[in-house]
């Protein structure tokens, strides 16, 4: 199958309608023509400063606009982070997320930043930040600090964007990704279903998605985990069938790219599960804790991994590291 980046919404649409089997056995085919079968990219996530955000996501416990009982955090110190990372990397997990509760990083955050991300990629991982929106400079710099992916989400579709936060438009978000990969960097993309929206909208943000010139290399489909205090914290919970359902369709739309079961993970059993790898799903965050939401732990994960003869995927060797070897080697 060719890579596509000029999917119609008729076209997701006729996707999303076939039986579940059909569907499922289609993406699992695909899923096999570009990633070798059977194996899970394991990632961690920190957060690095916790809390008082200034936009007003309503899924978000961080937000200053909400009283989620959330116990802030400024600037954690880097010493920290490089310990988690090190635990991370004992743990199997190859790529480290740090996310911060910022619209946007400041000038004077940018050093610790980049220190940050300098001191994690030399360790081996692959490094993955979200730290709100971004310049073109700082995208930049962030590249030549030896960042690796840039998460920043879409969250939902264009048309229902407006329903969930009023403090970014969405082409500010596009405009982030654009200056994410004018940079270098690879994007790491994706959306939360469950929020109130309806199939259309779960279909235009896959359309957003797969529609862009390149395509995200990694592609979190989140479930909403609703949160005290905040004002989605008793909307519907959606149906898992359909979360897998858009897991499917994300895999046939985006061949390439990882899709990574993230928020909500916690709450599905072990078939549920198994039915999201067969989905197209080959990618995870491990760990107790995704920023500010619980998460399946390491020794669930590693029992569902052994149960359904699942492997973790290598760390890939970066840049760096293929230099030292080659000078060593000559």
């Amino acid at each position: 199958m060719d890579i596509r980046n000029d999917w119609s919404r008729t076209e997701i649409h006729a996707l999303y309608q076939q039986p579940l089997m059909d569907l499922l056995f289609q993406a699992q085919q695909l899923h096999r023509q570009y990633f070798a079968a059977n194996q899970i990219q394991v990632s961690t996530l920190l957060s690095i400063k916790t809390g008082k955000c200034p936009e007003d996501c309503k899924y978000c416990a961080q937000s200053a606009h909400y009283d989620a009982k959330l116990a802030t955090e400024k600037r954690i110190a880097i010493e920290k982070v490089i310990q988690a990372a090190q635990e991370s990397k004992a743990s199997g997990a190859t790529r480290f997320c740090m996310g911060a509760a910022w619209r946007n990083p400041h000038e004077r955050d940018m050093p610790y930043v980049l220190d940050m991300i300098q001191q994690v990629k030399a360790m081996g991982l692959e490094t993955c930040m979200t730290l709100g929106m971004l310049n073109a400079s700082q995208a930049e710099r962030l590249k030549t600090a030896g960042l690796d992916y840039y998460n920043h989400n879409l969250d939902t579709s264009r048309e229902y964007y407006s329903h969930i936060i009023s403090t970014r438009t969405f082409d500010d978000r596009l405009d982030t990704l654009s200056h994410v990969r004018d940079a270098g960097l690879k994007v790491c993309s994706g959306g939360i279903v469950g929020l109130g929206e309806n199939r259309q909208d779960r279909i235009g943000l896959l359309y957003e998605l797969a529609t862009l010139p390149l395509h995200p290399e990694s592609v979190p489909i989140n479930l909403l985990v609703p949160i005290a205090g905040t004002p989605l914290a008793d909307v519907e919970k959606l149906d898992v069938i359909e979360w897998i359902r858009t897991i499917a369709v994300a895999r046939l739309l985006m061949p390439k790219s990882y899709i990574r079961l993230s928020a909500g993970r916690e709450s599905l059993s072990d078939s549920e599960q198994a039915m999201a790898f067969m989905a197209g799903a080959n990618s995870i965050f491990s760990g107790e804790k995704l920023l500010t939401t619980a998460n399946a732990g390491e020794s669930r994960d590693q029992a569902l991994f052994a149960k359904l003869g699942l492997g973790v995927e290598p760390a890939k060797p970066s840049l760096a590291n293929l230099a030292v070897d080659a000078m060593a080697v000559a």
